[in-house]
């Protein structure tokens, strides 16, 4: 079917108090592993594609937007493409041409008043070209491999006040808030601030994302979406699922040459981790 628009599925998911699962892809396994899991439960999902991802490809976004598109018009149910955590203009510029309905634009780790002016210009340029925009305030720690930001850190959480002037200024789409996940966690320890939650649900009227939730336990991603949380991104989940898949499959049959075979192994394994998650958040038909 046609590509759908991450604004449309992320609205209508809130509508019915719901979170659409985000998940970040790196390979073209990544994404066929998503749709799959997607396809298996009947419901919608945002293929995303980092700045990081984007440098891994030798800097050429297109071969694997490309890629994820063409898995995107085969696939059963609704798939959008979202250009993730990008702070590069010129990365940015090429969203629209490359098949993304959105993008986040990320500049949560300058001060504030420099945040708010690069995410304004950033926001104009991205609805000048039919791009729906997503930013954050506050940070969430832990991407890059940089060190996970201390809870009473100045700007570790998003502040409730904070946030609705700068949402109003900026005029971006939906935002990302710092509640208490981190990315790039291997383990599902993280405990969220479920009471700062409800004060920015009360204080924003922009879908709210939860950024860094591989390291969420089921129950408490669950609580963040009754609480209001409407985009949920996964990344390091699947990377877990891949490579431990990869690693029994190669330990059990070390004459293994042909990389389909563990590849295939490492897909479904992802393809496992997606149809729960989705459950997790109640965008499954048969949740």
């Amino acid at each position: 079917m046609p590509l759908a628009e991450t604004g449309t599925l992320v609205t209508e998911a809130a509508a019915r108090g719901r979170a659409v699962a985000a998940f970040n892809i790196v390979t073209l396994e990544h994404a066929e592993a998503v749709i799959a899991g997607a396809e298996a439960v009947g419901s919608p999902v945002v293929l995303q594609i980092s700045e990081n991802a984007v440098k891994f490809r030798y800097g050429r976004v297109l071969p694997l937007a490309r890629a994820a598109a063409a898995a995107a018009h085969a696939a059963a149910v609704p798939v959008a493409l979202h250009l993730d955590h990008v702070k590069s203009d010129e990365l940015l510029r090429q969203a629209a041409d490359a098949g993304f309905s959105s993008v986040m634009y990320d500049a949560a780790h300058l001060p504030y008043e420099e945040n708010l002016a690069a995410t304004r210009a950033a926001a104009d340029w991205a609805h000048r070209h039919g791009l729906w925009i997503e930013a954050e305030l506050g940070e969430v720690g832990g991407k890059g491999g940089a060190a996970p930001l201390d809870a009473h850190a100045p700007g570790a959480r998003t502040d409730p006040v904070e946030a609705r002037a700068f949402v109003a200024a900026s005029g971006v789409d939906a935002l990302a808030v710092a509640i208490g996940s981190v990315h790039a966690m291997t383990s599902r320890t993280a405990t969220l601030d479920h009471g700062l939650l409800g004060r920015l649900a009360k204080a924003l009227h922009v879908p709210l994302v939860l950024h860094g939730s591989s390291g969420v336990p089921d129950g408490e991603l669950a609580a963040a979406v009754s609480g209001g949380m409407a985009k949920v991104n996964i990344g390091t989940a699947l990377n877990v699922a891949m490579t431990a898949a990869i690693r029994d499959y190669l330990a059990s049959n070390p004459e293994a040459v042909d990389s389909r075979t563990y590849l295939s192994v490492g897909r479904r394994a992802m393809s496992r981790t997606v149809t729960a998650l989705i459950g997790v958040l109640g965008t499954a038909e048969t949740g």
